[in-house]
């Protein structure tokens, strides 16, 4: 083989290695190319809202487009997440999800989508616990308490929700069942609702996600009972569980992650995914979080397609169990 055929070959193949590169390069889409819009099931004041009102900023910061918050509220989120599910898939809408997501499709006879099909999982963003808060006019100081006067008073204390099929709303049937008391569920369009009516004393109790409720238990304008998770938090280790107050096994755990429609390209999914965990990990994001008794997570998009599953499986064997059905 002569020199100077080996230096073409050799020329050949680089160039060859190039546009190969360089068509890899040229097939990734370009992204962000405009502002992003990130539907948010609740209203403001929500859960969903606060934490997606936190990381939003820092995402705007780093993508170098704005993230809008696009509130839409209703039927547990259905309205989001159908919403999402029928957006074009080119990472600049994706949505805040709460467990109602997969709660759903067993709660109302037929949802416009599929929980496990029709979205790319991003991260679990934060675990929370709910909280029994009453308002400060019940004359009730523990669950124990609570449950003795919802019985002497059989079916006159009302219990707020974010709406039909919520975590808080699941911890109030599960609460109904393993106590045996009889009061009036009044479902809202989200977490944020709810919370007011029990500030303003038009409903008595509720069982809220604590990263609502912390502020206000605080502030003194709400009555901390117990708290929905196993063992007690670090953030407020003065509070029982509501397991310790005579409901043994009583668990309940909130929870908030983002998705995007499912055909959203993976290099675009595997960005906003870093994204949002690195706006998760910056320490003034962590430390708000905590202090609520928020557990900030950031999973990869595989686990938090894995914890959906689970979720979904969980889920739905509860709302067979306890005959619960949304028109």
């Amino acid at each position: 083989m002569s020199m100077s055929f080996a230096y073409s070959t050799s020329c050949a193949v680089i160039l060859s290695l190039s546009l190969i590169a360089a068509s890899a390069i040229a097939a990734e889409p370009a992204y962000p190319t405009k502002p992003i819009r990130m539907i948010v099931a609740v209203p403001p004041g929500g859960p969903a809202d606060t934490l997606s009102r936190l990381v939003a900023p820092k995402l705007t910061q780093s993508l170098g487009q704005t993230v809008v918050i696009d509130n839409r509220p209703g039927a547990n989120g259905n309205i989001a997440y159908e919403l999402t599910a029928r957006a074009t898939p080119d990472g600049h809408t994706f949505t805040a999800v709460a467990a109602g997501v997969v709660i759903n499709p067993s709660l109302y006879a037929s949802v416009a989508y599929d929980p496990l099909k029709d979205f790319a999982p991003i991260t679990l963003g934060i675990t929370v616990p709910n909280i029994l808060v009453v308002h400060p006019s019940v004359p009730a100081a523990s669950v124990k308490e609570l449950i003795a006067l919802a019985k002497a008073k059989r079916g006159a204390l009302t219990f707020a929700s974010a709406g039909n099929g919520t975590s808080g709303h699941l911890a109030l049937e599960l609460f109904r069942l393993t106590s045996g008391i009889d009061v009036i569920h009044v479902p809202y369009k989200g977490g944020g609702p709810a919370l007011a009516e029990v500030l303003a004393g038009q409903v008595q109790a509720l069982f809220s996600i604590a990263l609502a409720a912390t502020p206000q238990i605080k502030a003194g304008k709400l009555r901390a009972l117990g708290i929905t998770t196993a063992k007690r938090s670090a953030a407020a280790p003065e509070l029982p569980t509501v397991a310790e107050a005579g409901l043994p096994g009583f668990e309940v755990i909130g929870w908030f992650g983002w998705l995007a429609p499912a055909a959203t390209p993976r290099p675009i999914v595997n960005r906003l995914h870093a994204e949002l965990v690195s706006a998760l990990r910056l320490p003034e994001v962590r430390d708000r979080l905590l202090s609520q008794s928020a557990e900030p997570v950031g999973n990869s998009p595989q686990a938090f397609a894995a914890f959906m599953k689970s979720e979904y499986v969980k889920w739905a064997k509860v709302i067979k169990a306890a005959n619960i059905k949304v028109e």
